[in-house]
């Protein structure tokens, strides 16, 4: 019977091509759309799901309020580790853990080769053996227990095993050594796999805890309590019966016994527990180098993939009442013939299944392609291949089943509800154009429209709040400034004085500065400040930057009060800004200057105020900040360059030459630059992958939308061609005709916009709350968004009735 039934529906679908093509093409793009936002979602979704015991890994936060303000950080205090293990019970497990980057040297015996050296190796860490009984690596070489268990010792991946010595197996590399920033020499003490399953932690070595204690990498702050470095992180596993609040509490008893809070501090700490499957989504805590997911960004892709599909499934309906005329006469000889109206509704179904299973085949194929168009968005790491994934072939299926009842079950129905009689008198409802079941498909066209209408305004105020982002008075210079780091944990400090004298000779350079980071950045350097007026000390936390004399000058920060900091090998006063000023109670900038702040005990004058700048990006207000001058913190080099005149790619030269001086220098390190404009560009990568995504999205709506759109066209063309030949043989025009029919589609599209404005209005209202400064819901974003969608259904609509309006009016009255 199944045979039969698909025998048939492939007959019948190869008679009508045109609904046949238009109908798999429809369903293809929607199963495609949806199975890439499957891919994507299942793939975030399933970091840090294999380590045993996962949903008791937490890692430990710290949540702190300033003068009201809140900050997150993922670090703790350095001693906090010791104390939660020797006094916290209820915990399986406490893992500290230390991340560190820099310059790794391979031990090489000179007389095989010169030393290998890599430059600014990231994804190190210090670590316990308690660190490998918690993510669970598998062992090449070495032993787990006492592998870290002494100073000096590091486990490698094998990656990174293979990096470091491409010609030895991991158990012949036991023994021998690397060099950290050229001091610290470790002696590899095993080999692990790479983690192969989707996981947050990213390391690549693991040097022994104990470590940090004994070398010159040892942390500044190592025995202090009021300090929080995001370097420095602790993880725990509960005990099965341990309660999480009283964990917390517990660790937050341990920190207050040992930090005691000086006179008008007014800072608040909490520490949370972080679950490990919060790890891969939280941004506000972040990871270890992957981007993270983000959920209402993943949620909101289901729901693309849930509208797409819904467009799609509308798509199918629309166009199958449409033809319901055309079959008319065929379901009243079946039904004459004996069929019933279950063995109807099952052939429908199988011709429904047969065009969706089609569609999918022609997904499959369409999906590597929509992967390469989302390619921004879409991680490096995630594949597709339905050997590999087998959930890819459930999903698929799933998707089958679902469409085939959702798009064929109401047409079905209604097909095979006709009456022998009627239809074969030619009096059914497929011989009608005002039939009762019109409104539905007239329903389902305006939810087509409100789905894209919303799709387009949702793009157009996601690409005006980029562009203000990115084009907004930020209140520093960005053109043409270029930004190099140099070795943080080089011996030699002098170096860099030497770089910037090479620099200061190019052409092409009107201006250099030593700094620790430019004034926008996503890294954080902040401290506790005091400020006593006589009456009350306020204390806070303050973020801090540090420059030489022309740091203000090279990029153009504008000075309200006071004097440029003078340029010193300690800090010997501070520039604060304006919120920093207003939090200290001066109404004008020049109330501040001359007044002291207390920076770790010292007593240090502020000697000029600087008008506020953004110093993240605009999702965060402005905090308060000093700039000071401490040669010793400074690393980083600012470039000006000179303007560059068009063709004559002046800029090029002078990087190449930027490189050249770098590499007399440092030649052991590799020369990388950025472009200041850029890395402000990238505050919003986010929101610009949102943007495409949505791009993509809203063409996709259109088009099925509009496939919908020609069915209901053809559907009423068909019914009303006596009707369009009789206008014409009675002198209507062309255009006449056009208007005629266009008027009632075009009310179903202005019904559209008129249900989408304010749900396009609310979601974006509430997506904009992300950004403390954010751009305005313009009037003509829903107005142009309205034109565009009436201009593409008009384009639609004309098509296929002009069609239908210059067919000769005597083969238009021979129809019937």
């Amino acid at each position: 019977m199944l045979k039969n039934y698909l025998t048939i529906a492939f007959r019948t679908l190869s008679k009508n091509k045109l609904f046949t093509a238009i109908n798999i093409l429809g369903l293809a793009i929607g199963i495609s759309a949806s199975l890439v936002i499957f891919l994507l979602v299942t793939y975030h979704f399933s970091f840090d799901r294999f380590e045993k015991d996962n949903e008791r890994i937490y890692r430990v936060v710290s949540d702190f309020t300033f003068s009201g303000e809140p900050y997150f950080n993922s670090g703790v205090t350095d001693p906090l580790a010791k104390a939660v293990k020797d006094e916290l019970t209820g915990l399986d497990a406490v893992v500290p853990i230390r991340s560190w980057n820099g310059g790794v040297t391979v031990g090489v015996p000179q007389a095989e080769s010169p030393d290998k050296v890599f430059s600014k190796q990231s994804n190190f860490v210090f670590a316990d053996s308690n660190f490998f009984n918690l993510v669970g690596y598998t062992w090449l070489a070495g032993s787990p227990a006492t592998a870290t268990s002494k100073p000096y010792n590091t486990v490698l991946t094998e990656s990174c095993a293979a990096l470091y010595f491409p010609e030895s197996a991991p158990a012949q590399i036991i023994g021998k050594q690397i060099i950290l920033d050229d001091t610290v020499r470790l002696t590899i003490s095993g080999v692990v796999r790479d983690i192969e399953k989707n996981t947050d932690f990213t390391f690549k070595a693991f040097v022994a805890y104990t470590t940090l204690e004994n070398t010159t990498l040892k942390p500044r702050n190592w025995n202090e309590w009021g300090s929080t470095n995001g370097a420095q992180q602790l993880f725990v596993k509960l005990g099965r019966q341990t309660s999480i609040a009283k964990v917390k509490q517990m660790i937050t008893a341990v920190y207050t016994r040992n930090r005691k809070k000086d006179p008008g501090d007014n800072s608040t700490i909490n520490f949370g527990l972080q679950p490990l499957s919060d790890l891969h989504f939280n941004g506000e805590y972040g990871g270890y180098g992957l981007p993270t997911g983000h959920k209402p960004t993943l949620y909101g892709l289901l729901a693309v993939a849930a509208f797409l599909l819904a467009l799609a499934c509308i798509n199918f309906i629309n166009l199958t009442t449409a033809y319901a005329s055309q079959r008319a006469k065929e379901i009243g000889i079946r039904k004459t013939m004996g069929s019933s109206r279950k063995q109807l509704i099952y052939q429908f179904l199988s011709e429904t299944f047969l065009l969706t299973f089609t569609a999918t085949l022609l997904s499959i194929a369409l999906t590597p392609l929509i992967i390469k168009a989302f390619g921004g968005f879409i991680p490096d790491d995630l594949k597709f291949s339905l050997t590999a994934q087998p959930g890819i072939i459930v999903f698929l299926l799933g998707i089958t089943v679902l469409v085939t009842l959702f798009s064929g079950f109401y047409p079905a129905l209604i097909l095979s509800g006709y009456k022998p009689v009627s239809v074969l008198k030619n009096q059914g409802p497929g011989a009608s154009g005002k039939t009762r079941n019109a409104w539905i498909r007239k329903s389902l066209t305006v939810s087509q429209f409100v789905i894209a209408q919303v799709f387009i305004m949702a793009a157009l105020i996601v690409s005006k709040q980029i562009t203000f982002s990115i084009n907004k008075d930020l209140g520093f210079e960005k053109e043409a400034i270029l930004n190099i780091e140099t070795n943080f944990f080089d011996t030699v400090q002098s170096r860099r004085f030497v770089l910037l004298d090479k620099l200061r000779a190019i052409p092409g350079i009107s201006m250099v500065s030593l700094n620790t980071n430019p004034p926008s950045t996503n890294s954080t350097w902040s401290g506790e400040m005091k400020y006593k007026d006589g009456k009350k000390e306020i204390q806070t936390d303050v973020q801090q930057k540090y420059g030489d004399s022309n740091y203000i000058r090279l990029y153009k920060l504008k000075l309200l009060a006071g004097t440029n900091n003078a340029q010193t090998d300690t800090v010997t006063s501070f520039i604060i800004n304006e919120t920093y000023a207003g939090i200290l109670g001066f109404r004008q900038p020049q109330e501040a200057i001359g007044k002291m702040l207390d920076f770790d005990g010292k007593l240090v004058p502020i000697a000029g105020v600087v008008a506020d700048f953004h110093q993240k990006s605009l999702r965060e207000p402005i905090k308060p900040l000093v700039i000071g001058s401490w040669k010793r913190s400074e690393r980083n080099i600012a470039i000006a360059l000179t303007p560059q005149t068009a063709g004559t790619g002046s800029w090029k030269t002078t990087i190449q030459r930027i490189g050249q001086a770098w590499k007399e220098v440092y030649p052991k390190d590799d020369f990388e630059y950025s472009f200041f404009d850029e890395s402000i560009a990238k505050f919003y990568e986010g929101e610009q992958h949102i943007a495409s995504l949505l791009k993509w999205a809203t063409g996709l709506a259109i088009f099925i939308s509009c496939l919908g759109l020609l069915g209901l066209v053809i559907y009423t063309t068909n019914q009303r061609t006596k009707e369009i030949g009789v206008r014409k043989v009675l002198g209507a025009s062309v255009a006449n005709i056009l208007v005629l029919v266009s008027r009632e589609f075009i009310s179903l599209v202005i019904l559209a916009f008129i249900i989408a404005v304010p749900l396009a209005w609310i979601a974006m209202q509430k997506w904009l709350e992300n950004f403390t400064y954010r751009t305005s819901v313009s009037w003509w974003i829903f107005a142009l968004a309205g034109l565009l969608m009436t201009f593409v259904a008009l384009l639609t609509v004309g098509y296929q009735t002009v069609r239908a309006a210059v067919v000769n009016p005597v083969k238009s009255l021979r129809s019937e």
